[in-house]
């Protein structure tokens, strides 16, 4: 399997982010998920197969799956050649798109983006368990005590943070609310966080998997809320096996730790450049997303 991770399209580049290259169709965007990969804030040169395609599929999956509970910004999802080809026919398009598109790419409507990482949690772990391990804190709210590594919590949390691309993000404050004008939107993006997170937790629990955290972004379309970028994929979420769990330790996943746990005992100094991955890692990661895809989607 052979990595993407660069795209070159004969339609205007709106944004390339880590992971998705964003090309304007006026009143649409053209969403690609590449193969690339990030940790620790860097993009790595070694790209991981497979790894777009089944973040795109997945959250096509989950936008049709949660609509007649939250609204989202997909238009359509480029899932075969044929799809690709109807796109470069309605834009009118000289040039042939390529056929690296099917699979890894939606078209979704322009949305006015909120700026603000929409976090819940419904087990402690990660970034939150250091803080409570800390302080007893979880996003500076004060928590029960006693609590275990990777329990689950009494309901699930709305941790939101800052969303930045000049800095880490970090939790949102009241004078961050004040700033982007958020006051009469928080309550919303909050109701709506944990509507679709509960629902999908539920979705999941019954295949045996369970959705320990995730984030969500949301924009305005004509006024109304709806939900856009990605949903519930590996990148933006962690997933365990029900059948592995036990609070009190950490959790294997279905995510990139196995890029993570490489870099952190590879000797990288943590600064550019990123050394690149060998290739059981790569195959490890593929393997880990497909995974997570078929055990949800089926």
């Amino acid at each position: 399997m052979t990595a993407v991770t660069e795209t070159s399209l004969p339609l205007p580049l709106f944004q390339r982010g880590k992971v998705r290259d964003v090309y304007d169709l006026g009143a649409e965007l053209l969403l690609v998920s590449t193969d690339r990969i990030s940790a620790f804030d860097f993009v790595l040169p070694s790209g991981v197969p497979e790894k777009g395609r089944v973040l795109n599929q997945m959250s096509a999956f989950w936008f049709r799956k949660t609509s007649h509970i939250m609204p989202n910004h997909m238009v359509e999802s480029l899932d075969d050649a044929a799809s690709v080809q109807r796109l470069a026919a309605r834009l009118r398009l000289k040039e042939a798109l390529p056929p690296y598109l099917a699979g890894r790419s939606m078209v979704v409507r322009k949305a006015a983006r909120i700026p603000v990482e929409c976090v819940v949690r419904g087990y402690l772990s990660g970034s939150a368990w250091a803080e409570y391990k800390s302080r007893g804190t979880v996003n500076g709210r004060a928590m029960p005590a006693g609590l275990r590594e990777s329990e689950q919590l009494p309901a699930p949390l709305f941790t939101p943070t800052t969303k930045s691309e000049t800095e880490h993000d970090r939790p949102l404050t009241d004078r961050d609310v004040e700033q982007l004008r958020l006051k009469d939107t928080m309550s919303s993006l909050e109701e709506a966080t944990r509507t679709v997170y509960l629902y999908a937790a539920g979705y999941a629990r019954e295949r045996g998997i369970l959705i320990a955290d995730t984030k969500f972004e949301f924009g305005i379309i004509d006024g109304k809320l709806i939900l856009i970028d990605e949903a519930l994929t590996p990148d933006s979420s962690r997933f365990w096996a029900a059948s592995d769990y036990k609070a009190g330790q950490s959790q294997p996943g279905y995510d990139k730790q196995p890029v993570r746990d490489w870099l952190a005992g590879s000797g990288w100094n943590g600064k550019a450049p990123v050394p690149p991955l060998p290739p059981d890692v790569i195959a490890a990661t593929t393997e880990r997303y497909l995974t997570i895809y078929r055990r949800l989607t089926g």
